[in-house]
């Protein structure tokens, strides 16, 4: 069983930076991909990023590509999400997840979520 806690999320202007962070209690957590995915109100869940789970692949959406990067450090037990020169379109939940399979973290069927944190930006 693994939980997932997301942090870091809050109001910010256009062209603004956040840095979301996902802290995983996993003993093993370096066994496991992660990701990031967002739900705009009235909109279907959509992929942002996933990391494999040595760091060593990173997969975009094309609406982030060049502006969020995905790292993650295994020592801490913690993926983040930074966040750069938001669009008033990034505003979401975003939501952490985790699976054994980088491809099911890709596909948007892992094993693990947590609870979401909201990103607001305005224009």
């Amino acid at each position: 069983q693994v939980q997932l806690v997301e942090s870091g999320g809050g109001l910010v202007q256009a062209g603004g930076s956040l840095r979301l962070s996902c802290a995983a209690s996993a003993r093993t957590f370096s066994n496991y991909a992660m990701g990031w995915f967002r739900q705009a109100p009235g909109k279907e869940r959509e992929f942002v990023a996933a990391i494999s789970w040595s760091g060593g692949s990173t997969y975009y959406a094309d609406s982030v590509k060049g502006r969020f990067t995905i790292s993650r450090d295994n020592a801490k037990n913690t993926v983040y999400l930074q966040m750069n020169s938001l669009k008033p379109e990034d505003t979401a939940v975003y939501y952490c997840a985790a699976d054994s399979h980088l491809r099911a973290v890709v596909t948007d069927a892992s094993d693990y979520w947590g609870q979401g944190t909201q990103v607001t930006v305005s224009s």
